[in-house]
């Protein structure tokens, strides 16, 4: 079942994206965060539930963007439980992705994903997304090694 996820969530949502990022981010600035998010209307993290079970999520962000004089969905975070991939899940999720932004008015659904990652390009490839810009990064903290790879 699909739904906007709730305060007894985080957890779990946490969990999920910890295994996307491959380490364990620190709980208490997430669950902060995510807790703003859920207060927010510009943001919208849908979860699929089987069985009570929350086993899929995908955090959507919704702004209006001066480049495109409208608005704009970008997908901020998107994991399915190991468990539940590669069954069609991952497809239906992005489909209703979608519909919420056509209903927010939105002009374009966007993803930012790591070079590294190219089954999941594969995936939004298939899905019909389009690989037409770069995004680049520079870390804040010190630790800006230059280095790509998953988990650091």
């Amino acid at each position: 079942m699909f739904c906007k996820a709730e305060a007894k969530d985080t957890r779990r949502v946490y969990e999920l994206i910890c295994d996307m990022e491959q380490k364990e981010l620190p709980f208490g600035g997430f669950e902060k965060i995510f807790g703003e998010q859920l207060e927010n209307e510009d943001y919208y993290c849908l979860v699929f539930r089987r069985e009570g079970e929350t086993i899929a999520m995908l955090n959507l962000r919704f702004e209006s963007q001066l480049h495109h004089a409208g608005a704009v969905a970008e997908i901020m975070e998107f994991a399915v439980d190991e468990r539940y991939r590669n069954r069609g899940l991952g497809r239906e999720m992005l489909a209703r992705a979608v519909e919420l932004a056509r209903e927010r008015g939105c002009m374009q659904i966007e993803v930012a994903c790591n070079q590294l990652r190219k089954d999941t390009h594969r995936f939004y490839l298939r899905e019909g997304m389009h690989n037409f810009h770069y995004k680049f990064s520079k870390a804040l903290t010190g630790e800006d090694s230059g280095e790509n790879r998953l988990g650091k």
